[in-house]
């Protein structure tokens, strides 16, 4: 069982950047691939970002080059920084770790105003 927990999400004006954290409770995360995904009001879980265990990435179309994913494994985060935030970016994100299993956070708001 892999508990994961996000913090980082909040208020912020379009243009404006965040930072949010997905901690980890095992000690053996460095053997998951991490990802983000969001969901907004009305519409389906989309994929962001994931990072593997060797640290490859991939993106959303719709986040590439504004949103960078990256993992601290001596701290059992994975991170998601995003820059250039635009009011669609609103949703709740939530991080996962996959290797057999998939297990997800509980989610944190982000809301981009105009």
């Amino acid at each position: 069982q892999v508990q994961l927990v996000e913090s980082g999400g909040g208020f912020v004006q379009a243009g404006g950047s965040l930072r949010l954290s997905c901690a980890a409770s095992r000690s053996t995360f460095s053997v998951y691939d991490m990802g983000w995904y969001r969901q907004a009001p009305g519409k389906q879980r989309e994929f962001i970002a994931r990072i593997s265990t060797g640290g490859y990435t991939n993106y959303a179309d719709s986040v590439k080059g504004r949103f960078t994913i990256s993992r601290d494994n001596a701290k059992n985060t994975v991170y998601l920084q995003m820059n250039s935030l635009k009011p669609e970016d609103t949703a709740v994100y939530y991080c996962n770790a996959q290797r057999i299993v998939t297990y997800w956070g509980q989610g944190t708001q982000v809301t981009v105003s105009s």
